[in-house]
């Protein structure tokens, strides 16, 4: 009588098949799971190189430029993820991200800074609802600035930086919500028209509702001859329901202040203050193309100056032309929701 299952040689040989056939697929299935992985990886790695080309509809664009330096945090996620798939493809496909963020931004964690430089100059947003401006100015006035910057300030606190900083500073100006303090001589100080709050009017805060000039050009005259600073406080930016990442009033300030900038044909230029965006901010384009952060040049770090409590983006900025950065850096928390920012330059 035939029987139809195979008898213990037959046995032996189905089952050496299945051996061989289960080693050959624990042998490729490494390179074909995960394939989300690898493209979400890979789509990573493209992305933060080609920021520029996302389109900024509902500010999407700026608001990924605001944040790119945090992109690399996707990258253990997407490897712990891979790991746990035990996806080798998505593995290989992470080095291209990894690769890409450290030539974007590992510079940034390196220390620049050298030793020297001819003068130091600090840009502080204060905050209009600073509790305590008395002792604000008391810090500022002991961080050894040769040129002191304050923006976001109020008529009311006024008075209280004047009094504050007048024996370390016998120089000043302030327009609007903007001020110098200096221990150099001021001159042909300006104001410049920055300012458009547009749909945000209807939505201000106490804190908004400052007086409308944010920004002004003076002449520091100095040993090594004129330097020219700008002082600004670019308009605010806001999350609105119907608007998404609300940036029209400060791209419109950037765009006025680039166009200042092209214009001035002065030797040595430095701008300090509140953009409320990083330089890596397209609406920038027009100010970074003419001045180079000083925190980039010669910082340890990337900075961060806000929030003050736990900082995590770099939006009070000093930038320069003319003269080199040797070191920058930032100040301890003043009582402001902004850290103050430092800057050491020679002529």
């Amino acid at each position: 009588m035939t029987r139809n299952t195979p008898g213990p040689d037959g046995a032996g040989q189905w089952r050496a098949r299945i051996r061989r056939a289960l080693h050959a697929s624990t042998r490729s299935a490494p390179w074909k799971r995960g394939p989300v992985l690898a493209a979400v990886a890979l789509l990573l790695g493209l992305l933060m190189p080609l920021h520029a080309s996302v389109p900024d509809v509902g500010g999407l664009g700026s608001l990924l430029e605001n944040v790119l330096p945090w992109l690399g945090l996707l990258v253990p996620v997407l490897l712990a993820g891979a790991l746990w798939r035990r996806s080798a493809s998505a593995v290989v496909a992470l080095l291209l991200p990894v690769i890409v963020w450290l030539s974007l931004f590992g510079g940034l964690l390196a220390d620049k800074s050298r030793p020297g430089g001819d003068l130091t100059l600090v840009s502080h947003n204060v905050g209009a609802g600073n509790p305590d401006p008395a002792a604000t100015a008391r810090d500022l006035a002991a961080s050894g600035a040769d040129v002191l910057a304050l923006e976001e300030l109020t008529p009311q606190a006024v008075p209280a930086y004047e009094k504050g900083l007048a024996k370390a500073y016998p120089h000043h100006v302030v327009r609007g919500t903007v001020g110098l303090w200096s221990t150099l001589p001021l001159s042909d100080t300006r104001m410049i028209d920055i300012m458009d709050y547009g749909p945000l009017a209807a939505t201000k805060t106490d804190a908004d509702k400052l007086p409308g000039n944010r920004a002004l050009r003076t002449t520091v005259t100095t040993d090594h001859g004129p330097l020219t600073v700008y002082v600004a406080h670019l308009g605010s930016v806001r999350v609105m329901p119907r608007k998404g990442f609300w940036t029209d009033s400060r791209d419109i300030g950037a765009r006025a202040l680039g166009k200042e900038l092209a214009a001035d044909t002065s030797g040595r230029v430095v701008l300090l203050g509140d953009f409320n965006g990083t330089t890596d901010d397209r609406a920038f384009a027009g100010i970074t193309a003419r001045l180079r952060s000083a925190q980039d040049a010669a910082g340890n770090g990337f900075g961060f100056t806000w929030p003050a409590a736990f900082p995590v983006v770099r939006i009070d900025q000093i930038l320069v032309r003319g003269v080199r950065p040797d070191s920058s850096w930032t100040l301890p928390d003043t009582g402001s929701d902004h850290l103050p920012v430092a800057a050491r330059v020679t002529f």
